[in-house]
């Protein structure tokens, strides 16, 4: 197999699609999402048998409960996939926007408009709802979509790729539009980064070894969906009911995805009070608390020392890493230079200092008194996301429609020249 000629062959066949999808109406579009919900479903058997041999294939490489709950399919998530795709249907298109116009004193017109990127490079692991969320977002948006995903679920994405393809062409969208990659040779991926020709953004979501291999090759712009170490900080003045609930939900609801939270700092004040109800019921759930020297000394043997290196650690697991601070000011400090910008969250009553997180904390979400969780394409009413860009250019947050556009200035005269 000739690893090379099939990504490129990939390449030119995707910005041929990414012409002819840049020039359909949002009734064209739309009605191709909606026909590949209904082969989605309608391909429901094929999807959940692919998915069935994937996670027995992941149970015997030792994944974790974590990471496979990640893998799974069943039924409801893959209604949850179709009702996603019917979401993004509705959804205004961005493309063909005018986003400003104004006119210079010679009489020259002037529009900024949302345009489509073109052909965008999407790698991922584990999930393969990404597959579907990513293949919807680019079609709405007039992009050619090349996807590449993890080995442990190359079945489950050949299968929803080929669906959603199905679809498509059903409903008359290019032949081209969304091609996955059929192999899981890492080589693929140091080839597409290495295409520019062809491809012009590439989003890799996935691990650290991952992401800083695509940055290293890429001849194109990055956007980094990069580890999610999102910290929860529990004021001295928290109300501690809301702040169990936020952090159990925070933590247990779904840990293996990036918008969980792996480190709880909680104000010296309110500490002991606070792990008679909220550590306790982290470990009710089965959460292992890595905690520093003053809070294994609250929680003797319910707790464990933590490493250094456990707070810049992505658990994606039942593992939380917890400290003490004494202020306002050293939780700020703390995420800022052990966290990775993804989402942070404040839980407290006094409204000054929520301002002050919400306002100092650099990261893509902040939120105040809510679980990290609501960091989602879909909870933002986005309809679905690629990943969540922990860049600052040319996307942050959440990437949706408005994020897979790009602009370009058209200028309008009547014969005008420059002096």
């Amino acid at each position: 197999m000739d690893l090379k000629a099939i990504i490129q062959d990939l390449g030119r066949r995707a910005r041929i699609a990414s012409r002819q999808l840049a020039q359909l109406t949002s009734e064209q579009k739309n009605a191709g999402l909606l026909a590949m919900a209904e082969e989605l479903l309608a391909s429901q058997e094929t999807l959940l048998t692919a998915n069935a041999k994937d996670v027995e294939s992941a149970r015997t490489n030792g994944l974790s409960g974590a990471m496979i709950d990640r893998l799974t399919l069943t039924p409801a998530r893959i209604e949850g996939m179709a009702e996603g795709i019917r979401t993004v249907a509705a959804l205004p298109d961005p493309v063909g926007h005018t986003i400003s116009q104004w006119v210079r004193p010679n009489g020259i017109q002037i529009s900024k408009v949302r345009v489509p990127i073109g052909v965008i490079g999407i790698i991922f692991e584990s999930r393969p709802n990404v597959t579907s969320d990513a293949a919807v977002l680019c079609t709405k948006t007039g992009n050619a979509a090349i996807l590449r995903g993890g080995s442990e679920a190359l079945g489950s994405n050949l299968a929803i790729a080929a669906a959603l393809a199905r679809g498509a062409q059903r409903a008359g969208l290019p032949e081209d539009a969304i091609l996955l990659v059929p192999t899981t040779d890492r080589e693929a991926v140091k080839l597409m980064a290495g295409m520019d020709q062809f491809i012009d953004m590439i989003v890799p979501r996935g691990g650290h070894a991952l992401i800083e291999a695509v940055v290293a090759a890429a001849r194109m712009p990055v956007i980094k969906h990069y580890n999610g170490i999102c910290a929860a900080y529990i004021d001295k003045d928290a109300d501690l009911s809301m702040a169990e609930e936020i952090v159990i939900n925070a933590k247990t609801q779904r840990p293996g995805v990036c918008n969980a939270i792996e480190t709880i700092l909680v104000h010296r004040d309110i500490a002991e009070n606070f792990f008679k109800t909220g550590g306790q019921a982290l470990l009710d759930k089965g959460v292992q608390i890595r905690g520093d020297e003053r809070v294994c000394a609250l929680l003797g043997d319910k707790a464990v020392p933590a490493k250094e290196e456990d707070w810049t650690t992505e658990f994606l697991d039942l593992i939380v890493a917890v400290r003490l601070v004494d202020s306002l000011d050293e939780a700020i400090a703390h995420i800022e230079s052990h966290g990775s910008h993804h989402s942070d969250c404040i839980v407290t009553g006094n409204e000054a200092a929520a301002e002050r997180f919400l306002n100092e904390i650099d990261s893509a979400t902040v939120y105040w008194n809510a679980s990290t969780r609501f960091t989602d394409g879909g909870e933002f009413g986005f309809g679905a996301e690629i990943g969540i860009s922990t860049d600052k250019l040319h996307a942050r947050g959440p990437m949706a429609l408005e994020e897979l556009t790009t602009y370009k200035y058209q200028i309008r005269g009547t014969g005008q020249t420059r002096k």
